[in-house]
């Protein structure tokens, strides 16, 4: 039985892949993924806090603008006082909405990365010529802020369609942050060359464990930091990518976000034992050295 497949890559087990390290001779790279998103009021998708009794769902859509009015910014001053980089993962729409928001990270120096229109709506339900202009228009809204075109791509709610590596590779991205199955950075094969998937986490991801699983913020914090430390042992055998993804509208709240600084501190603590980075020099790194399999 020959049971379909993506064809974007082999199996190779972990455990049997050539050796490096990360800069410095660290075994552990770690990273930020901070999620900036914009939302269609009175339509369209979006995580909920409580369920939706129709359109408008005021309680929702205002649950998740608190998080660029107000939560973003408490994570900013955490990221400061902690001296932690960021990825920041930026649907396009906030530019036209907040852009004071991703001003903010610019003047730290962040790795801005396209994140989509809007996390309201999902690249993969289009047709090609539709995700196409999807995504030029995204690419476009950051090349303008920024002055350069991103180099990574996380889709709305991982959201892909069978082409959406192929064109994003033919839209001169060097990076993908929507395949999950890795600890170490892979190539994906694409209809115009190669395109690399950078782990970006699904369980160390507040989106899945607190609206999903219900988890406490007690047990997310521990999550985060046992997670961390398993890896540090892992990465003795090899070199492994830890992601966090955050989003300001869930650890943003007051509450959540006095039990992430315990992470955090926890993680920075550790600063001299890991390589804290971001997932665009994740990229530059192993395309610069070819080591990824």
């Amino acid at each position: 039985m020959d049971l379909p497949t993506h064809g974007r890559y082999g199996y190779r087990a972990i455990t049997g892949r050539p050796d490096y390290d990360w800069p410095g001779g660290k075994r552990l790279a770690v990273y930020l993924g901070l999620n900036l998103e914009h939302f269609a009021f009175g339509a369209g998708l979006g995580a909920k806090l409580a369920p939706s009794l129709g359109e408008p769902d005021v309680l929702n859509y205002a649950w998740r603008d608190y998080g660029n009015r107000v939560g973003v910014w408490r994570l900013l001053e955490m990221f400061d006082a902690l001296a932690l980089p960021a990825g920041v993962l930026v649907n396009s729409e906030i530019y036209g909405y907040c852009p004071e928001v991703v001003a903010a990270f610019r003047a730290r120096g962040d790795e801005i990365i396209a994140h989509g229109r809007t996390n309201a709506e999902r690249q993969g339900a289009y047709d090609e010529a539709g995700e196409k202009a999807l995504i030029d228009e995204a690419t476009a809204v950051l090349t303008a802020a920024e002055g350069k075109a991103p180099a990574g791509w996380l889709g709305p709610w991982i959201s892909e369609s069978a082409v959406t590596p192929d064109l994003l590779q033919e839209a001169g991205y060097t990076y993908v942050l929507d395949w999950c199955g890795d600890d170490q950075p892979i190539w994906l094969q694409t209809r115009g060359g190669r395109i690399l998937a950078v782990p970006y986490p699904q369980e160390v991801n507040d989106i899945p464990a607190i609206p999903l699983h219900r988890m406490s913020p007690a047990d997310f914090t521990d999550l985060v930091i046992d997670n961390f430390e398993e890896m540090l042992v892992q990465s003795a055998q090899q070199p492994l990518v830890m992601g966090i993804a955050l989003h300001p509208y869930l650890v943003g709240q007051p509450y959540r976000l006095r039990h992430l600084r315990r992470a955090l501190e926890h993680i920075a603590a550790a600063r001299d034992g890991i390589w804290l980075t971001t997932p665009g020099a994740i990229a530059d790194y192993i395309i610069r050295n070819d080591l990824a399999v």
